[in-house]
C-alpha cells in the first residue's frame, strides 16, 4: 500500500494548493494487479463507506467520508460539478407509512474515492469551497491506515434460521395474490421473504462482501455502510439502468430456474426456462412496463426480440436487453422515478402491486429491492438491490422475492426463494448443499421431458 500512501500525500498537496473554484483533484496510482480494495476499505475508520464493482468487473470503487449528503437525487444532480459523482441509492419503501425509520433516498458526495478502471488506478478527492471544510478533508485523509491485512474467511455457525413470512403465511399470501390476479386487480405482483440468521459469532460485512465477490460472477457487488453497526450489501445480476450522456441501457430480468448438477441437466433446465410460457409471460410483463415508463423520456427504444439466458452460480434467468436515446433535459433522477420499482421487483400495474405488498408482506423491505449506484452529469449506473443482506452484528437478514403470475404455486415459489437466498447463505453455512433444491430441479426436468414428449 506504499503507492496508495504516496498518492494520498500527493493528493493532500493538491488540495492545499487548489484554487477556490476547484471542485475535485485526482492523482494516478501504480498499484499491483492483486490489490484488494475490500481489505483496505475494511481497515479505514471513516464513514460512510461505499463499495462498488460493476457487473463486467471493469470498474471498482471505494468511496469514503462525506462532503455533503442528499435525500433528493435531483438536488444532488443539480449541484454536481462535471467530474463529480454521488453514491448511494433509493430504498423500496423508506419514509412511507410502513417504514418511516428508513430513508427514502441517501446519496453522498464522498471525501475520497479510490478508483480502478480496467488496470488503471486513480485516487480522487472532492474539495469543499469553505477553508475550514478543506482542512477537515485533509485531516480525514491523514487518518487513513495502510497497514491492512487480508480479511479472514467466514467462520460462523448458523444457530437459528427464521422466515417472515413462514411457509404457512407464504401460502396464504400467494393464494390472496392469485385471487387478486384472477379478479384483474393486477397482472403480476412480486412477493418477498426475509430470512433471519442468528450466528454464533459476528461476521463483518466486508467478509461476506468479499466472499460473494469471489464466488458470484456476472453480478454487481456493492456495500453501503452508514455507520459501524448497520450495513447493507448485495451481489445482484440486475441492472436498473446505465446512462452515458444520451445513451441509455436497461433490461428486463425475470424468469428463474435453478442450476443443474451436471452440464446436461443444466442445459435441459435452461431450455425448459426458455420455452416455459409462464416465465416468458412474466418477462414480457417487465419489458412492457419498462418500455411504457421510458417512452416519455426517449427519442427511440430498442428491445431485444427474444430473451437470452443469464447463468449465475445458483440460478438461471431470462433477460431481454433494452436500449435507447434520451431526450434533452432528462435527469438521472427522472429515470429513477420512472423505473424504480420495476415490474421485476414490484408488479404490474405498479401502484396496485405496491398496495398489495404493503398490506400483505409481514416486514418492511427497506433497501432491499431498491436501487443502488452512482449518478453524475455524464455517466450514471444503478443496479437493483436484490440478492442482498442487512448485517447487524450476529444477526443477518437475507432477502429474496418471486414474481407471482397465473400458474404460480406456493411450493415452487418458496423453493425459488431458497435458491436465490443461497447466493449469500451458502457462503455463511458451509453445510448448505452447493446445488440447492436439487429435488425441484429434478421436478422441473421431468416436467420439461413430459412437455417435450
Amino acid at each position: 500500500m506504499t503507492a496508495l500512501q504516496t498518492a494520498v500525500e500527493e493528493l493532500i498537496l493538491k488540495i492545499q494548493h487548489a484554487s477556490p473554484s476547484t471542485h475535485r483533484v485526482t492523482v494516478k496510482m501504480d498499484l499491483p494487479a492483486n490489490t484488494d480494495l475490500i481489505d483496505w476499505m475494511d481497515a479505514q475508520p471513516v464513514f460512510p463507506k461505499f463499495y462498488w464493482q460493476s457487473r463486467d468487473s471493469r470498474e471498482e470503487v471505494v468511496a469514503l467520508g462525506q462532503i455533503k449528503t442528499f435525500t433528493d437525487p435531483m438536488a444532488a444532480e443539480k449541484i454536481l460539478a462535471d467530474d463529480q459523482r454521488v453514491w448511494g441509492g433509493r430504498s423500496f419503501d423508506g419514509r412511507s407509512d410502513r417504514n418511516r425509520r428508513c430513508l427514502s433516498s441517501f446519496f453522498f458526495l464522498p471525501q475520497c474515492e479510490v478508483i480502478r478502471m480496467d488496470q488503471a488506478w486513480h485516487l480522487a478527492a472532492n474539495i469543499p469551497a469553505e477553508t475550514q471544510s478543506r482542512e477537515s478533508l485533509v485531516k480525514a485523509l491523514h487518518k487513513f491506515t495502510y497497514a491492512t491485512t487480508s480479511i479472514s474467511r467466514i467462520r460462523a455457525k448458523v444457530l437459528s434460521r427464521s422466515y417472515a413470512p413462514d411457509f404457512s403465511g407464504w401460502s396464504n399470501m400467494i393464494g390472496q395474490a392469485l385471487d387478486a390476479i384472477s379478479q384483474k386487480v393486477f397482472e403480476k405482483v412480486v412477493l418477498a421473504r426475509r430470512t433471519t440468521l442468528k450466528l454464533d459469532n459476528a461476521i463483518s460485512p466486508a467478509q461476506l462482501l468479499k466472499a460473494s465477490r469471489n464466488s458470484n460472477t456476472n453480478s454487481f457487488h456493492f456495500m453501503m455502510a452508514l455507520d459501524a453497526k448497520h450495513c447493507f450489501i448485495g451481489s445482484t445480476p440486475e441492472r436498473l439502468f446505465l446512462r452515458h450522456h444520451h445513451d441509455l441501457k436497461t433490461e428486463a430480468l425475470a424468469g428463474t430456474i435453478g442450476r443443474g448438477v451436471s452440464e446436461a441437466e443444466d442445459g435441459r433446465l435452461a431450455q425448459w426456462l426458455l420455452d416455459d410460457s409462464k416465465n416468458r409471460y412474466e418477462n414480457r410483463l417487465v419489458v412492457d412496463d419498462i418500455v411504457g415508463r421510458l417512452n416519455p423520456c426517449c427519442q427511440q427504444l430498442n428491445v431485444a426480440q427474444v430473451p437470452e439466458l443469464v447463468r449465475l452460480r445458483k440460478v438461471q434467468h431470462l433477460k431481454r436487453s433494452i436500449d435507447g436515446q434520451l431526450h434533452e433535459q432528462v435527469y438521472n433522477a427522472d429515470l429513477l422515478d420512472n423505473l424504480q420499482p420495476t415490474a421485476a421487483i414490484a408488479g404490474l400495474p405498479r401502484d396496485k402491486a405496491l398496495d398489495f405488498i404493503s398490506e400483505h408482506e409481514p416486514f418492511a423491505r427497506g433497501w432491499y429491492s431498491g436501487a443502488v449506484g452512482f449518478l453524475s452529469r455524464q455517466r450514471s449506473e444503478f443496479c437493483v438491490a436484490i440478492r442482498s443482506a442487512l448485517i447487524m452484528g450476529e444477526e443477518i437478514h437475507l432477502f429474496a422475492g418471486a414474481g407471482i403470475v397465473p400458474g404460480s404455486t406456493a411450493d415452487s415459489e418458496w423453493k425459488e426463494l431458497d435458491r436465490k437466498t443461497s447466493t449469500l447463505y451458502s457462503l455463511i453455512d458451509a453445510n448448505l448443499p452447493d446445488v440447492c433444491n436439487s429435488e425441484h430441479n429434478i421436478e422441473q426436468t421431468e416436467k420439461w421431458e413430459r412437455q417435450s414428449a
